[in-house]
């Protein structure tokens, strides 16, 4: 079953690049930094359409030519990372596939660390709503969100199938032991966000790889 994806604002008349398109993109810009600090300061239900037309200084009609409504305007915040965050699964995915040593399944893992560490440090905004919210219950405006994670922790199941099935892990139930890895990333990143922890991004996923694979590679 194919998940629904971001949707993405219609397109409007105007020469690409010309002023039209420039002036409607930093609508969509305004319209989405109104949202993302809307989102962070009251949560995703609290927050109306109003206030998000005011905070990005349009008026409410204009809300709706560029978004269905809230999940659209969410939707639309967290897509730019969930993309980077997809590509760089896949390409672990990729790595894993051809991995034949604890070698190469340590650097498939750490390039993959490296790079969701990197994708937190340019979207920590977007990373701190993701959290909030994939704590709260699920809504019609944060089911897109939802099934972002659920994708998330399905392609990290995948991922540890890929290596078990290559006979480099030791697991007896991936899902297990993919959720767990899921399950300390966020909290690590919880406790960065929060500045209990001081080490660098970087540094703390390298050190998530080794514990884990220390644990659950083969003999």
């Amino acid at each position: 079953m194919r998940r629904r994806g971001p949707k993405a604002p219609p397109k409007r008349p105007g020469k690409e690049g010309g002023k039209r398109a420039l002036n409607r993109q930093k609508r969509i810009e305004d319209l989405e930094r109104a949202g993302l600090e809307l989102f962070l300061d009251k949560g995703v239900a609290s927050v109306t359409i109003d206030e998000i037309a005011s905070l990005a200084g349009t008026a409410k009609g204009n809300f709706y030519r560029y978004f269905d409504d809230k999940r659209a305007l969410l939707d639309a915040i967290v897509g730019e990372p969930a993309a980077e965050v997809r590509k760089a699964m896949r390409r672990c995915a990729v790595s894993l596939g051809k991995a034949t040593s604890d070698e190469e399944l340590t650097a498939a893992y750490s390039e993959l660390a490296e790079a969701l560490a990197s994708v937190a440090m340019q979207h920590l905004p977007v990373m701190r709503l993701y959290l909030q919210e994939n704590r709260a219950p699920a809504t019609p405006e944060t089911e897109g969100l939802h099934a972002l994670a659920r994708e998330l922790e399905d392609g990290a199941v995948q991922l540890t199938e890929v290596a078990a099935d290559r006979g480099l892990l030791r697991v007896t139930d991936p899902r297990v032991t993919a959720l767990v890895v899921v399950g300390a990333i966020e909290q690590l990143a919880l406790g960065m966000l929060r500045g209990r922890l001081q080490v660098p991004p970087a540094t703390t996923a390298q050190l998530v790889v080794e514990m884990v694979l220390h644990g659950i590679a083969r003999p």
